[in-house]
């Protein structure tokens, strides 16, 4: 069963990460369409650091998606072999994706996938498949430029 839903994540990953990273590039010549969506937000983002991410991206701006993506992927890499680990890290992946839009979205699209792709082959030792691991790393290049804009450094 595990096996069919990170077949059919990494199938959604594939269709969602092509979407997002062609729509932008055309506006991606400077980092000026990321501030553009991260104008609302607050200076502060101490929230989004916390283990609860649903709390954290109400203002749905680009430094605190960046923030909050890299505090998801310390929590993905911490998880190692543990599938209930991978599982948590892709719910609270699932549950803030849609407080962001574009390439801000596609970070924890494609976050959420991989964690939930590794989670059915952690207990056996084995990797997450390759073209998940890809869209994570498309998604942190189509997001590096905004999330620099904004005193923020991507993580992998």
């Amino acid at each position: 069963m595990k096996k069919i839903l990170a077949a059919a994540a990494v199938a959604c990953l594939a269709g969602l990460t092509g979407c997002s990273v062609s729509t932008p590039a055309p506006d991606s010549t400077t980092a000026s369409p990321a501030p553009a969506v991260s104008a609302p937000a607050s200076t502060q983002a101490s929230p989004s650091r916390s283990s609860t991410a649903s709390a954290a991206p109400q203002a749905g701006g680009a430094k605190e998606a960046c923030e909050l993506f890299n505090s998801l992927y310390v929590q993905y890499r911490a998880a190692g072999s543990d599938p209930e680990a991978h599982e948590d890290v892709y719910r609270a992946a699932r549950d803030v994706k849609d407080d962001y839009s574009g390439n801000l979205k596609a970070l924890f699209t494609t976050l959420g996938a991989l964690a939930i792709d590794h989670s059915s082959v952690a207990d056996t030792g084995g990797q997450p498949a390759q073209a998940s691991k890809d869209a994570v790393r498309d998604a942190v290049f189509a997001n590096a430029g905004a999330c620099t804009a904004e005193g923020v450094t991507l993580t992998l």
